[in-house]
């Protein structure tokens, strides 16, 4: 036969396998690549079939290709096949390419012309592949079960213009190496399911805050205040405003020898000791000095032992141990209905829709199907029991709340990998975690009887206050509780109270509260 005859050895099965996964592959790569470039549709599992699968299906075709004709070539001239004993000695060892010969030229320049497609094709595939690697959509979207809480908060997060690997890689070979090497075990990890239901954090060996972060939030740039107004609605029946107007000491460029203010910890070199591995339990701290000596502070609480501090692991203080959750960031849901009072999402008129909301998105539900459906369900039945006349009215207000509380489940609870909003605690602050406070505490002292200072106002400055127990037109310079609770004001910290994510003051409220569905 004709095509036998120009196929030569490669007439066999195995050969051409290799010839319809190679050229089917190739096809497919481009189409796929075209698909991509013309829609901008940028999908986890289209790029892993692009990039990846039908890549390395064109690479194993041409593989079987020679493999095929080499196990012909072989067994003809061992004589295994029938009738061709004879030829063993006119079959030399290596095949001969004699370019006088018509057909050997033709086969010689179609497997030239052949090979540089299919190079050029494999090139910009793992050149694209490299890209997609790289790429948020592989990191948030491809172990898709895994990584949704985190990826869900970065598209939340004022880093959502900022790829994965700039802050969890950064620029370097080695780190590259290191982060493909830790990518090889999760990905072990997702596809044979050892991985811990909830991720734990923080993360271990994470790169340097100085050699990431620092590439757009420099030291040097740092300002020295900022004003900023935190708006709460009270969880009563009319959702009453409160406004904190507060001024930030940041604190400037913290290479400066006298700078104060928050950043004043990145100026210094100070190390601590965490007994724990979230390091919310801080006994130890220590500050090298500008003659080069190191104070010691530890906590009068629960000190450690001259041994255990030898022995204990000493942390340089990084831009992550205030600053853990830049990026990955989940909000309460009394923050989350705060916000969407102030961008007019949700209408503060609806009796206790801060309170009701609160009370539904905190139940435990074991699936978002599940807590949708109570949500959709209780709100409007809520207002149909309780206020018949609003539910009436405000139909359509009631029905936006509802796809608006929806919307705050989604962001903050992930019930396959058992994460709500506070599984992973938020430093900045103090307000529903120890943050500050941890070493802040006022119970940290050092052998010359200095202690770290619980003073509010190293780190800010009330400029105003506005909220239903503070009278109207009078200015306040130190911060008033909703509630007067005296000196546990000074003597308990906030997330005492807070941290269980129930309503901005507990029990506030309930006077006036109607009957619950």
């Amino acid at each position: 036969m004709a095509i036998r005859k120009t196929a030569g050895y490669a007439w066999n099965i195995i050969s051409l396998i290799g010839m319809i996964l190679a050229v089917t592959a190739a096809g497919l790569i481009v189409v796929f690549f075209a698909f991509e470039a013309i829609t901008g549709i940028e999908h986890a599992y289209l790029g892993l079939m692009t990039y990846f699968m039908f890549p390395g299906m064109l690479i194993f075709g041409l593989l079987l290709v020679p493999f095929g004709a080499w196990r012909v070539r072989n067994e003809r001239r061992k004589g295994a096949i029938e009738g061709m004993a004879s030829l063993e000695e006119e079959i030399p060892k290596f095949p001969k390419l004699d370019l006088n010969d018509p057909h050997r030229r033709h086969l010689f320049i179609f497997f030239i012309l052949a090979s540089v497609i299919f190079v050029v094709i494999v090139a910009i595939a793992s050149i694209k592949g490299f890209e997609f690697t790289e790429s948020t959509v592989f990191c948030g979207e491809v172990c898709h079960v895994v990584m949704e809480p985190e990826h869900t908060a970065w598209g939340n997060s004022p880093h959502a213009k900022v790829k994965c690997v700039e802050c969890h890689v950064g620029p370097g070979a080695a780190w590259y190496v290191k982060a493909k090497i830790s990518g090889m075990r999760q990905l072990y990890a997702v596809a044979f399911h050892t991985y811990p239901e909830t991720i734990e954090t923080p993360i271990d060996n994470l790169r340097p805050a100085r050699e990431t972060c620092e590439h757009c939030h420099w030291p040097e740039k740092f300002y020295v205040g900022r004003q900023k107004i935190f708006n709460h609605y009270a969880p009563n029946e009319e959702n009453t405003p409160r406004r904190i107007d507060m001024l930030i000491h940041i604190g400037g460029n913290p290479k400066n020898p006298n700078i104060n203010g928050i950043h004043w910890h990145i100026g210094k070199e100070v190390t601590f000791i965490a007994r724990d591995k979230k390091r919310l339990d801080i006994p130890y701290v220590a500050v090298k000095e500008k003659d080069g000596k190191i104070s010691e502070y530890t906590s009068m609480d629960k000190p450690l032992t001259k041994d255990e501090i030898a022995k204990g692991n000493k942390r340089l203080m990084d831009c992550t141990d205030c600053h853990n959750r830049p990026t990955h960031i989940y909000h309460s849901p009394g923050e989350e209905m705060d916000l969407n009072f102030v961008a007019n999402h949700i209408d503060r008129s609806l009796p206790f829709i801060k309170k009701v909301a609160v009370e539904i998105l905190e139940r435990p539900y074991k699936t978002k199907e599940e807590a949708f459906a109570t949500i959709a369900k209780e709100i409007p039945a809520y207002y149909a029991k309780n206020y018949p006349k609003v539910a009436q009215e405000k139909a359509a207000a009631i029905n936006q709340a509802v796809e608006q509380v929806k919307g705050i489940y989604k962001n903050n609870y992930f019930p396959k990998m058992k994460v709500k909003w506070n599984t992973y605690p938020n430093y900045i602050g103090h307000f529903y975690t120890p943050g500050c406070f941890r070493c802040h505490d006022g119970k940290h002292k050092n052998e010359a009887g200095k202690v770290i200072s619980k003073d509010c106002k190293v780190c800010h400055d009330v400029l105003d206050q506005t909220q239903e127990n503070i009278p109207a037109g009078k200015r306040v310079i130190d911060f008033v509780h909703p509630v007067d609770i005296g000196d546990e004001l000074y003597k308990t910290n906030c997330s005492e109270c807070h941290s269980a994510g129930g309503h901005d003051v507990p029990g506030e409220g309930k006077e006036k509260e109607k009957p619950k569905h």
